[in-house]
């Protein structure tokens, strides 16, 4: 088999190496070289990383890494891609090990990604910097959490909102910072309109086709409620991959919290056409996905499997996010968010009183405010970006400290 290297022996040949020196320029051109090589084979749809639409900031390019992997190593070093592992994906805050953690579904969806991704030809780099990090905005106690936020964000002003995929893209944005005297991880357009577009929880997509025509704005400033396409097809695949990870997944983790006994709760249908455990369900919802999508500009599933999907996450909502138990867990946890809201709330009116307050959680929370790296930013939204990047362990640690009696 002819290499790469055998191909463009003469170009290597010509630059002069210095093995010893790992940033300079011909180190850089070798590589760029072998990217451009890799990315021309790529599907005709696919994002090449030479055509980037680039960050907010100018940076020069890395020596060794893409754009795209370059942005992946910014996802998985920061502090909020670390706080994952203790955030809910649907059961609260759980003592057994083996129930999903945020950082699992987020690792799950970056596998299913991955793999639809590679038989589809696309950018794998983008892929998975957009997987890693669509998460990194989810507030504590997972939807029910986001749900609380929202709740509390709108009373004191119903013109704002929060919803994850915005938060997450506020995290990389704003909240997040590399070093000192910068903010944010400044991460490419592609990455940021993947994140800020993935929300897999919308039920009604058989196909998706992205939206290349996107603009900054469009964004940087996503509307309520927003549900329009990403501007690549890698935003596209990591979207139905989002859906993918959680459809079997949440039955296996209901089944070990004594939720339901098995899979007695789906039709005869959804089982006979996605199998009746997690792994049978990716295995044919994947291989339909690639099936139904093979070089075309659009993500599609065929319409018996989109069917049987949804009747699947139909029931699982029944049977499972509706379960009684899990609806008193809702309550209590509705009633810690909005606890530590209005107690953050009140701190903020004086924060140099709530600086040498005799409450740890309020003293921390000032820090926080002061520090904030919005300092025009409103009181409120201050303090939701506090409590969105609480894990759930600390979120009921500061509820048990400021209403201990």
């Amino acid at each position: 088999m002819t290499s790469m290297f055998d191909i463009y022996s003469e170009e290597f040949d010509k630059i002069d190496f210095e093995p010893q020196l790992i940033n300079n320029e011909k180190d850089t051109e070798m590589l760029k070289i072998l990217r451009d090589e890799r990315e021309s084979h790529f599907s005709a749809f696919a994002q090449r990383s030479s055509e980037s639409r680039g960050r907010l900031r100018y940076e020069e390019p890395a020596i060794i890494r893409s754009c795209y992997e370059r942005d992946m190593g910014r996802i998985i070093f920061s502090q909020s891609f670390r706080r994952l592992r203790h955030k809910t994906q649907v059961f609260f805050n759980p003592s057994n090990d083996h129930i999903c953690s945020r950082i699992e579904h987020v690792i799950y969806v970056n596998y299913i990604s991955t793999i639809i991704g590679r038989a589809l030809n696309l950018n794998i780099d983008l892929i998975q910097a957009i997987a890693m990090g669509h998460d990194l905005g989810h507030a504590p106690f997972g939807h029910t959490g986001e749900r609380a936020l929202n709740s509390c964000i709108k009373s004191v002003d119903p013109n704002l909102f929060f919803e994850h995929e915005v938060h997450s893209l506020r995290v990389i944005d704003v909240l997040e910072n590399r070093k000192p005297g910068y903010t944010g991880l400044n991460l490419s357009f592609e990455v940021r309109d993947g994140i800020v577009s993935h929300c897999g929880e919308t039920y009604n997509e058989s196909s998706l086709k992205p939206l290349r025509d996107k603009t900054e704005e469009m964004v940087s400033s996503k509307p309520e409620k927003s549900r329009i396409a990403p501007a690549t097809l890698e935003g596209c695949v990591v979207r139905f991959a989002d859906k993918i990870a959680y459809v079997g997944r949440d039955v296996e983790d209901a089944r070990r919290a004594g939720i339901i006994g098995g899979t007695e709760f789906l039709s005869d249908d959804v089982i006979k056409r996605l199998g009746s455990t997690n792994s049978e369900t990716i295995n044919i919802l994947v291989g339909d996905l690639i099936h139904n999508s093979i070089d075309n500009d659009e993500i599609t599933m065929s319409e018996g499997n989109f069917k049987a999907m949804n009747n699947f996450l139909t029931s699982n909502f029944e049977k499972i996010y509706s379960a009684p138990k899990i609806r008193t867990y809702e309550e209590t946890i509705k009633i810690q968010i909005k606890a530590i809201f209005d107690a953050f709330m009140d701190a903020s009116n004086d924060i140099e009183k709530a600086l040498h307050s005799d409450s740890p959680s309020i003293r921390k929370f000032a820090e926080f405010y002061i520090n904030h790296p919005e300092q025009d930013s409103v009181p409120v939204r201050r303090v939701v970006d506090y409590i969105a990047g609480m894990t759930d362990a600390y979120a009921t640690g500061c509820f048990d400290e400021l209403y201990r009696v």
